[in-house]
């Protein structure tokens, strides 16, 4: 088997993605350009889409994090219905999005540890006021991590993170690993249904 570090490419963490949810919740992950953006279906296209910034692999697993989370009316609109204060935010926007950000980022911590990736927190304010206590929120999205981990994940972050797990560590062909998804969601579904 290949150096899992070869293995962290766009294509298969799309075919991921695209093989545990398109079928269940019409989404798909797609490379776009300077800024990351969530588009739900519409006439022109059939399917929902997860933008993720600049081919970055940690930004396609930052996206579909935020996607893991968005529940089913939020997915209904661009961008999940969320305002977004660019870089250069106040101290009170910086709070506010790092509030925001716990939840997401610690998900995608764990995504990150799935593929046998490092994680890095990213509090996104380059040119705003004030200082940011990086480490600081470091541990409130490490904490929540955590929790994830004792209480359990959404439904569709533990799909995801199980077909990364199956693909990344335990050498599972990408079938194999989207299968593991899909039973998941299948499980889970059935009981609700």
């Amino acid at each position: 088997m290949t150096d899992p570090q070869e293995r962290w490419t766009l294509d298969d963490i799309t075919a991921l993605f695209d093989g545990v949810f398109a079928d269940h919740y019409q989404t798909r992950l797609i490379r776009g350009g300077d800024e990351p953006l969530y588009r739900p279906m519409s006439e022109q296209t059939p399917y929902h889409q997860v933008i993720f910034a600049r081919g970055y692999f940690a930004s396609a697993l930052h996206e579909i994090s935020h996607w893991c989370i968005a529940g089913a009316k939020r997915r209904q609109w661009e961008d999940y219905g969320y305002w977004y204060y660019p870089d250069g935010r106040t101290e009170e926007q910086q709070q506010a999005f790092e509030q925001a950000e716990v939840a997401p980022q610690a998900l995608e911590q764990l995504f990150t540890q799935a593929c046998g990736r490092t994680f890095h927190v990213s509090v996104d304010n380059l040119g705003g006021a004030g200082e940011v206590d990086r480490e600081a929120f470091a541990r409130r999205v490490a904490a929540r991590a955590e929790r994830y981990r004792q209480e359990g994940l959404p439904l569709r972050a533990n799909a995801f993170r199980t077909a990364l797990a199956r693909y990344y560590q335990h050498q599972d062909t990408l079938e194999q690993a989207i299968r593991q998804g899909h039973r998941l969601l299948d499980d889970a579904l059935m009981k609700v249904g």
